[in-house]
């Protein structure tokens, strides 16, 4: 159901296209032609997803001059490392801040551009859209270790996340410098980690 969102999320290397044969069984037919493509360090769910649209736009009419000269030749799928890639619950966008950093930086990428990860201050629900982990820090998850215009630097269960891009509710993407304008934040203020009861558009 979200085959993107979960290879990001997991960190996958890579993720790829493959043609394949419908059969009875939900994607078990045979496998027709396959390419694979690397999943960047700083990919999203939207930026792969346009990349895989590419290729498989591409892949779809090789297979069909292919089939029209007898050249596809069907293989089965391999029986080990299958997974399913559940469906993406609104639920899950709530930023979790005792998770180690890199699995956080993972799913904010994983997130945009739906659902987006989320959080809270003070009952206010904030979008987080861009963000990168950074080195080990002393702090109780949650919490704001810094906030300068480079970044807001937030403790996490190990390391510490910093958000460089933020949305309050009914606001626009902001780069980390500008949302602080608008919203300042405090070394010692602790965001959320419950689901924020309304979160930004």
């Amino acid at each position: 159901a979200a085959p993107i969102h979960r290879a990001i999320e997991a960190g996958d290397a890579q993720t790829g296209v493959t043609i394949m044969q419908m059969d009875a069984g939900l994607d078990t037919g045979d496998m027709l032609l396959t390419e694979r493509l690397p999943i960047r360090a700083d990919d999203t769910t939207g930026s792969l997803h346009d990349r895989l649209a590419v290729l498989g736009g591409r892949l779809i009419v090789e297979a069909l001059e292919m089939a029209a000269c007898g050249g596809l030749h069907a293989q089965p799928q391999p029986a080990d490392g299958v997974t399913y890639a559940h469906k993406i619950e609104k639920a899950e966008a709530a930023i979790d801040w005792a998770q180690p950093a890199s699995a956080l930086a993972r799913r904010v990428r994983a997130f945009n551009p739906f659902p987006g990860a989320s959080t809270g201050l003070a009952g206010e629900a904030i979008k987080v859209w861009a963000a990168h982990a950074d080195d080990a820090a002393a702090g109780t998850p949650g919490e704001v270790l810094a906030a300068h215009a480079d970044g807001i630097r937030v403790a996490t269960g190990e390391g510490a996340l910093v958000l460089t891009e933020l949305q309050r509710a009914g606001g626009k993407r902001l780069a980390a410098a500008d949302f602080l304008r608008g919203f300042p934040l405090a070394v010692g203020q602790v965001l959320d980690a419950a689901p924020p009861a309304k979160a930004a558009g």
